[in-house]
């Protein structure tokens, strides 16, 4: 399996908006254009990227930094996005994307905390999550079950 993360750029931009998840997921994630909206015009340090499986492009994650406020009281680093497109998925992809995923983010930061959030109903999700190595914190936000890891 060769998972690579790519910069969503003027070159891939309109490939990861096309990307789907099945019927049943829909309510589980937002779509990709509005995350690539969010990167572009919210606060926070939101870095998208496309996942490839060699040259064709088969999901999007995005991460990004918090500061401290109100509604989170920790600087954190999170999985705001996570999908793979329904045609790709339950190949292994979505477990290959974020161990890969996982060792890039501790190349680049240590040993850092970081944390990914779903809707609670999402069990597939909670599911693989647990099994990468995330452990349900027992806290929500905006309604979604956090779950966290010790990178």
């Amino acid at each position: 399996m060769q998972i690579e993360f790519k910069e969503v750029d003027k070159n891939n931009y309109l490939e990861c908006v096309k990307l789907n998840v099945n019927d049943g997921q829909k309510d589980f994630v937002a779509p990709n254009w509005f995350s690539l909206l969010e990167a572009n015009y919210e606060n926070g340090e939101r870095f998208p990227m496309a996942i490839y499986q060699g040259e064709t492009i088969i999901g999007f994650m995005m991460y990004v930094f918090y500061p401290a406020d109100e509604d989170y009281p920790l600087d954190s680093w999170w999985v705001e996005r996570f999908m793979i497109d329904q045609g790709y998925q339950n190949k292994g992809y979505g477990k290959g994307a974020l161990n890969k995923f996982i060792n890039y983010f501790r190349s680049k930061y240590g040993n850092i905390e970081l944390r990914i959030a779903t809707e609670p109903k999402n069990e597939v999700a909670i599911k693989l999550y647990e099994e990468i190595g995330f452990v349900k914190t027992g806290e929500f936000v905006e309604g979604e079950a956090v779950l966290y890891m010790k990178v």
